[in-house]
């Protein structure tokens, strides 16, 4: 089904918008949800999680692309998740891949819309002026929490290629940052 008729499915509170939704983006989610927690039946409760937020999300919200909402509501539910379970532990996958990005990130703590905005609009467009291989590095590292060993092995490159372009790149995102007047 086309992601618009499932929207519709969801502005109409039709029940058939999850089922659809199970159905073209269940594995999708599941995957992000995964990667951060690595466990099972954690993954699942936030992918039921997030078909819950779909539902209260839309209406009044209507994406312009499905996947990238679902997927940014699995990834936020899943990292809240992992947050509260390991709040009082350190250096899980998780979070060594988030401890590598925190120093280079504006607060959190900001609830200003336009600093929001801002900085996706700052995002997108250092992304953008990325060569198409680091962008997709930084994107399934930083993103979809893939390890490195995972990267090198789907892209074919060393590890040690992997780590040295997600170094630059850090870098470059956090120069990119100041220049747009972003504090971090």
């Amino acid at each position: 089904m086309e992601d618009k008729m499932i929207v519709d499915l969801y502005w109409e509170r039709s029940e058939a918008a999850i089922v659809e939704t199970e159905k073209k983006y269940g594995k999708y989610c599941h995957t992000i949800a995964y990667r951060i927690l690595h466990n099972e039946e954690d993954a699942k409760e936030c992918v039921n999680d997030t078909y819950s937020a779909a539902w209260d999300a839309m209406p009044p919200h209507k994406p312009g692309r499905l996947s990238t909402l679902l997927g940014k509501l699995t990834r936020n539910i899943a990292l809240n998740r992992y947050l509260h379970d390991h709040a009082e532990k350190r250096y899980a996958p998780t979070e060594l891949i988030l401890h590598e990005v925190e120093e280079i990130l504006p607060d959190p703590v900001s609830e200003d819309t336009a600093d929001e905005i801002a900085l996706k609009d700052a995002i997108n467009g250092f992304l953008a002026s990325l060569p198409q291989q680091t962008r997709i590095i930084f994107v399934r590292r930083y993103w979809y929490l893939s390890s490195v060993k995972e990267i090198a092995r789907d892209l074919g490159v060393k590890e040690s290629s992997v780590k040295v372009i997600l170094h630059r790149t850090r870098n470059q995102f956090k120069e990119y940052l100041e220049k747009e007047g972003i504090n971090v």
